[in-house]
């Protein structure tokens, strides 16, 4: 990890500081992309009833109380380190406020909870928590709560109001509150390098991307969100979880496993999903972040039957945790150098989480089906998902399923047959059925897709990327005839018509610096290149093709050229593992610009500093999602430009 620099001087108010975990380093992270990026909704946001005969002065008090007792509550962060402030109980006044209702129902607290959770919330400076009370005829009924991803999770949040609610019933409240800082240097740094190597070794054969072929519209155009209710299907999970002896959430992420595995013969796969280690007592009543989101490898034994897969999918989950919790950072710079090698961006199948947000940005339809259930779905003309995001929730009697998704991977109609074909599986197996995984697919893969060694592939979005590359005149991508060499294994070859300049090196940089923007990959060192004027597919003999095999062929190594290049070379020798001191710009030659971020040793938690200093040399125009990824530094300077004359600063769009 890079070494960071010493904490400023903190505010007297200032109790005690100390890094983030590795857990909130993430969070930390995705504060700095742009809110129509994230993935994790920020901040979380939920309410509680309010108890008679409690009044306002009672919530004060009761939430006075809880800011003592939990340091997260009086938590901030450094915006350019990782680093985070526990400050004294009175720090600041209590961040809430009042609204009078005509009347406290469902629909209004939907509406007025989703509208707390939309003002943003400075977690640099202020509390990462607010609150609002809810009155009607003078009497309080509901608070609200909404809190910041980078101090609390969504299990902390539930446990801050259940705890709300019960100081205001007059129950005994859990006096236990464990705090982040507290389990710090409880990560012995020769077990992460260990995990680090682990997991990296067990994801290396992954394949990915296997969700793709469900048939869906042609285009890819649209995205598709919707969210399924069901009464029946919370009692018929209750009877399967006991039965098989794991969580809820488990059984539901292997019943999303079992799909995958049904609908596209693939009993391998990677989700991304989000876990937590609750374990003991004084972890389960803290309300610090302790999820993370982690790769986990999905192995399905085909003719297994459900409870196999249960037991599985929970292993995996424990072990991606295990491996993911001490170096998320590092992981992610490995996962990239490894991928930019193998030309591959990974792509998981499913992105699974369980939460505690408002789930109202749905715009319901009319569609109520008579067992009590109910379905939204809402499409617009979004960029399409590579992912399927299945959020779940099980509360008042209900499970929810919301399924966010691109009809290049399911179209409507089958995005809103999903939940359902999972409530029915859930009904089948609280019957007592065995529901063994099928040995193969039972639905065809759609056309225009091939099944290649690291996963599907889009023929005609794999050629309109080589299309676009500057003297390629026309190109045709198809699977390899020809196994020579390459162990049996199937490969894609490109055939380009293309102008005399343009060589197999330059079309392969292209591709990987597109990889993270199109849905395809092209195998290494299959690149045929015909001089202009003759057909694709028919290179004469003195064709031009990369060699080495099913290896990356070697990029040459180019120094920075122009003014927006040097500018970022110059941060990444900054903030690069022994880099220059923060805010000079000596030489920054030594700089590749045909490598990525990962490849020059900047992590994630180095980012926003990098940001700050191509602010500071008056640059914008490329997010920190986009540094994470594999795109060549080259490319990202061509997407640079020069600041506005008014740049915003604070709160969460600050670097």
């Amino acid at each position: 990890m890079n070494h960071l620099p010493e904490p400023a001087p903190c505010p007297a108010t200032v109790t005690r500081s100390g890094p983030l975990t590795w857990v909130q380093q993430w969070h930390w992270f995705e504060r700095t992309i742009p809110s129509p990026r994230r993935v994790n909704p920020t901040p979380l946001a939920d309410h509680c009833h309010v108890p008679p005969p409690a009044t306002v002065a009672d919530i004060h008090a009761a939430l006075a109380s809880l800011t003592a007792r939990h340091e997260a509550l009086r938590t901030t962060v450094d915006p350019l380190r990782p680093i985070q402030h526990v400050h004294r109980a009175d720090w600041a006044p209590l961040p809430v406020d009042h609204v009078d209702v005509p009347a406290v129902d469902a629909g209004t607290l939907e509406a007025a909870t989703a509208e707390l959770a939309a003002r943003p919330i400075d977690p640099e400076r202020e509390p990462p928590w607010r609150a609002r009370v809810l009155i009607e005829a003078g009497k309080p009924r509901a608070v609200l709560v909404a809190a910041h991803h980078v101090v609390i999770d969504g299990w902390g949040l539930a446990v801050l109001i259940n705890q709300l609610h019960d100081q205001l019933r007059g129950d005994c409240v859990p006096l236990v509150s464990v705090h982040p800082l507290d389990t710090v240097a409880a990560q012995p740094p020769e077990r992460a390098r260990a995990a680090e190597r682990e997991w990296l070794m067990r994801l290396a054969s992954n394949p990915t991307g296997v969700l793709a072929p469900f048939g869906g519209t042609d285009g890819g155009g649209g995205r598709h969100r919707l969210q399924h209710r069901s009464a029946d299907a919370y009692d018929d999970l209750d009877r399967v979880a006991r039965r098989h002896r794991a969580s809820p959430e488990a059984v539901v992420l292997a019943a999303l496993a079992r799909d995958v595995a049904t609908r596209t013969g693939e009993h391998r796969f990677l989700a991304s999903v989000v876990v937590s280690n609750r374990a003991r007592a004084a972890l389960r009543n803290s309300i610090g972040v302790r999820a993370l989101t982690v790769p986990v490898q999905i192995d399905l034994r085909p003719g297994a039957a459900f409870g196999e897969v249960v037991a599985s999918v929970a292993t995996a989950s424990a072990a991606a945790y295990r491996h993911g919790r001490w170096r998320p950072a590092e992981l992610v710079a490995a996962q990239a150098r490894m991928d930019r090698r193998r030309g591959v961006v990974t792509v998981p199948a499913i992105e699974y989480n369980c939460y505690s947000w408002p789930r109202d940005y749905l715009v319901p339809a009319q569609n109520t089906p008579p067992d009590g259930s109910a379905t939204w779905i809402s499409s617009a003309p979004d960029e399409p998902c590579e992912t399927l995001y299945v959020d779940f929730s099980r509360d008042a009697g209900f499970i929810t399923l919301d399924v966010t998704v691109g009809d290049h991977l399911l179209d409507a109609e089958q995005a809103l047959a999903l939940p359902a074909r999972l409530c029915g599986l859930l009904r089948e197996l609280a019957d007592g059925a065995e529901c063994p995984v099928p040995a193969r697919p039972l639905t065809p893969a759609a056309s225009g897709w091939w099944r290649a060694p690291q996963g599907w592939v889009s023929l005609t979005r794999v050629e309109d990327v080589l299309r676009s590359h500057p003297g390629v005149l026309d190109a045709t991508v198809a699977p390899g005839v020809d196994t020579a060499g390459d162990g049996g294994e199937p490969h894609l070859v490109a055939h380009a018509r293309v102008a005399p300049d343009v060589i197999p090196d330059d079309v392969h940089r292209h591709v990987l610096d597109q990889l993270g923007e199109v849905p395809g990959i092209m195998a290494p060192g299959r690149y045929v290149l015909s001089p202009a004027g003759l057909e694709p597919g028919r290179p004469p003999d003195q064709f031009r093709t990369a060699t080495g095999g099913a290896t990356t062929p070697r990029i040459p190594s180019r120094p920075p050229a122009t003014g927006t290049e040097r500018a970022l070379a110059a941060a990444v020798a900054a903030v690069g593992p022994g880099g220059l001191p923060a805010g000079t710009f000596h030489s920054p030659d030594a700089v590749d610009m045909n490598r990525c971020l990962a490849d020059h040793g900047v992590t994630l938690v180095a980012i926003p500093r990098l940001l700050a200093l191509l602010h500071q040399s008056g640059f914008t125009g490329i997010a920190p999602d986009e540094l994470a990824g594999t795109a060549s530094l080259g490319h990202l300077a061509a997407a640079l430009e020069p600041l506005p004359t008014r740049a915003h600063h604070g709160g969460e769009a600050s670097p």
